[in-house]
């Protein structure tokens, strides 16, 4: 399970997506969806949105393999899902395709493909969620991969069809652009490092028409993804990986109304007890299926998982822990939500009240409890 996206429905409860299957990139990957209840804060079952064999009828075109797939809520009410599907070659030969429902997301329109360039429209990809402009168009951060990554934003008409789009400058190597609107004008863009080097960031003050070049922010960046959200109060939150060679740490950071987030205080979502150090594979088994089985999931359940997460990120004797591609959405009840991937295994999801002070880490197991308590 990978790459997860949330979207609130119309009675307030929220629905994931994700792919899922045996590895990243499998004949037996598909895109899922599970609904949570807004009461008791419980998931209900998976169900495929999509799968191969699907998107290959509608799109008229073999489908190799599939990934990211990005929720919202439109203008006008109905819900989209983009997805990256690749045919030919590797992820730099992706294109995005996209569904729309009009019932929350119970039944989908066939699938169809978003031409972003008039020649062989490939190496377009999807991560981050869309923006929406004053005249109901619709911005779509992408990236590319082919010979260079670089970020873009693809402006959309109501209808989902390509109006223009602009490249960020400068951003060689950097990719899945997150964007965090600070008004009517004005813009961040926040996004992951191709090269493992440091966040990296670029503004607009003309709502997208142009980009600054982009600059390394003073955060670490493992060469992972970013998500971020903007309240309905102003204050700007972004989610990261802050270890500069892992994913093993996974932090939130907050910060007022446009401004940076160099200096802002780090809090700790979930991180490995010793980041940078693999644990033995015995080791790693135990502490994985403990906590699954206390979340819940049967032995059998737990051991299918387990035996996932080492297929992916462990070796012969010695494992890694992985938080990471993170997700935020407020719901209207102000309280914010994030899912990430959980040991490659499954999604995870927090819900935090944006209101409460978040401590920095070196004083905040309170905090750190009262996250952990909230799945």
């Amino acid at each position: 399970m990978h790459a997860a996206s949330l979207v609130e429905l119309r009675d307030g409860r929220l629905r994931a997506v994700w792919f899922s299957g045996s590895r990243e990139g499998g004949r037996d990957v598909a895109v899922k969806t599970s609904v949570m209840d807004a009461a008791t804060l419980r998931w209900g079952e998976e169900a495929t949105l999509f799968n191969r064999t699907q998107l290959q009828q509608d799109l008229w075109r073999y489908v190799k393999k599939i990934g990211n797939p990005v929720i919202a809520r439109m203008p006008d009410g109905s819900l989209v899902l983009w997805m990256v599907n690749v045919s030919v070659g590797g992820w730099a030969g992706s294109s995005i395709s996209w569904a729309r429902s009009t019932d929350d997301g119970d039944t989908w329109s066939p699938a169809r493909r978003l031409v972003t360039s008039p020649f062989i429209n490939i190496s377009t990809l999807v991560k981050g969620a869309p923006v929406f402009y004053q005249s109901g168009q619709i911005g779509l951060p992408v990236y590319h991969e082919f010979v260079t990554k670089f970020a873009e934003i693809v402006r959309l008409g109501p209808q989902g069809q390509v109006i223009d789009k602009v490249r960020i400058p400068g951003s060689q190597n950097s990719l899945q652009p997150v964007l965090l609107v600070s008004s009517a004008r004005q813009a961040q863009a926040y996004m992951r490092s191709g090269s493992s080097t440091a966040v990296m960031a670029s503004s607009t003050g003309d709502a997208g028409a142009t980009w600054a070049t982009v600059h390394a922010t003073a955060w670490p960046n493992p060469d992972s993804a970013l998500a971020g959200v903007v309240t309905a109060t102003g204050q700007q939150w972004l989610a990261l990986n802050p270890q500069p060679k892992n994913r093993e740490t996974l932090a939130l950071l907050q910060t007022a109304p446009g401004s940076s987030f160099d200096g802002a205080r780090q809090w700790t979502v979930e991180s490995s007890p010793s980041p940078g150090t693999r644990l033995p594979v015995s080791e790693y088994e135990r502490l994985l299926g403990a906590e699954l089985r206390a979340r819940g999931a049967s032995n059998s359940q737990a051991q299918a998982d387990v035996d996932s997460a080492k297929r992916q990120l462990c070796g012969a004797a010695a494992c890694l822990q992985e938080f990471s591609y993170p997700y935020l959405l407020q719901s209207r009840d102000g309280y914010l939500h994030l899912v990430y991937t959980w040991h490659r295994s499954r999604i995870k999801h927090v819900r935090l009240n944006p209101r409460q002070v978040l401590l920095p880490d070196a004083a905040s197991p309170a905090a750190r409890h009262a996250a952990s308590a909230a799945h």
